[in-house]
């Protein structure tokens, strides 16, 4: 299925206003969607908000998002929309990067909720915790719990990944995006992934789509 562009979003010809995402540079949350918008092509702008502090959250996302975290994009009729995964499935519908399959698309989105359930709260929050807070020893008691939580996250979608290419049937979709997004700096919050041989195998199939951008672009 080709690309196409959501109503209330811009294709990268189109004159209309752009949408605009409110964005951290170092979070995974905020590069799945960076990442997605670069694949499909769409333009947008953005503003840069810090993850350290938060003080002026509520003056800067109040009136768009209640649980005041990034990213939280604008579409370009006006309409706020956060978190990440609910933006990547709008974006993403519709395109080859969502399947038609009803039970594929169920998939996409089970392996979508299991990022934010299972993976992110622990490995994206030690990466923040040791690489990112400028405070590490306050966390100092709580990593190894999370440390463990992550590690079994990396378990399960190593064993998945160890008969196939990408998550869910036989190409990249967002689910791929969700994952990879968090996955691929796991070393920064001090996880290992030499053992890894399927994950660390499908980092380099992700990396190698079309359109990929890094994190740090």
């Amino acid at each position: 299925m080709g690309t196409s562009a959501r109503s209330g979003t811009r294709a990268a010809n189109s004159t209309s206003p752009a949408v605009l995402l409110y964005n951290s540079a170092v979070s995974g949350n905020c590069y799945k969607v960076r990442l997605l918008l670069a694949q499909l092509e769409l333009e947008y702008e953005k503003v840069d908000v810090s993850v350290v502090d938060r003080s002026n959250r509520e003056e800067v996302l109040g009136g768009l998002n209640p649980a005041l975290r990034v990213p939280t994009l604008v579409l370009d009729d006006g309409r706020p929309l956060a978190e990440s995964n609910a933006i990547l499935w709008y974006f993403g519908d519709g395109t080859r990067y969502v399947p038609e399959d009803l039970y594929e698309r169920a998939q996409v989105l089970q392996w979508m909720f299991f990022e934010q359930y299972s993976h992110e709260p622990h490995i994206a929050v030690v990466r923040f915790w040791l690489a990112y807070s400028g405070t590490p020893e306050r966390f100092a008691d709580q990593v190894p719990a999370r440390m463990k939580a992550g590690y079994a996250a990396l378990d399960a979608v190593d064993k998945h990944l160890a008969t196939r290419e990408f998550l869910v049937g036989g190409g990249y979709s967002i689910a791929d995006v969700s994952l990879y997004a968090c996955t691929h700096v796991a070393h920064e919050g001090g996880f290992e992934l030499e053992a890894y041989r399927a994950i660390r195998a499908w980092l380099e199939r992700v990396a190698a789509q079309p359109g990929h951008v890094p994190i740090d672009a």
